[in-house]
């Protein structure tokens, strides 16, 4: 692979903070309520959602071009689940939910997020690691 590009972050654990070296993201983080933390910050779970769903958007724009779909107006909301693993350790799942425009058929909906699944980096990275389910709403 020829890497067009690295970002570099840095991180002192859950309730802490992180930052990438070029110091345009430098955030709190906190475990949430649900994990025993106080909420009073970011978490992993939420910067790999916010991340995922802004990579798989740009994903279905590539291949949408491909299949002459206008997707100027579409949204993922990426939702980043983690609990305990049968090994001791945690396990992430996630669920892609995008909205589509009116103009695109279910068909051509499944077709675009299968599509665009084997398009986004993360999708490749997480693939055969963890659940990734894809929602048309």
């Amino acid at each position: 692979m020829s890497v067009l590009y690295t970002a570099v972050g840095t991180a002192n654990g859950r309730d802490g903070r992180g930052a990438t070296s070029d110091g345009k993201l430098d955030v709190k983080l906190a475990p949430p309520p649900e994990m025993g933390g106080d909420g009073n910050g970011t978490n992993p779970e939420q910067l790999f959602a916010v991340g995922y769903a802004a990579c798989f958007t740009s994903a279905m724009g590539v291949v949408a071009k491909r299949m002459d779909l206008d997707v100027s107006d579409v949204s993922t909301t990426a939702e980043v689940g983690i609990g305990p693993n049968a090994e001791g350790g945690f396990a992430l799942e996630v669920t892609l939910r995008v909205e589509l425009p009116d103009a695109i058929s279910a068909e051509q909906g499944k077709a675009l997020l299968d599509a665009a699944h084997q398009v986004c980096p993360y999708s490749n990275a997480t693939r055969g690691n963890i659940p990734v389910h894809l929602v048309v709403e």
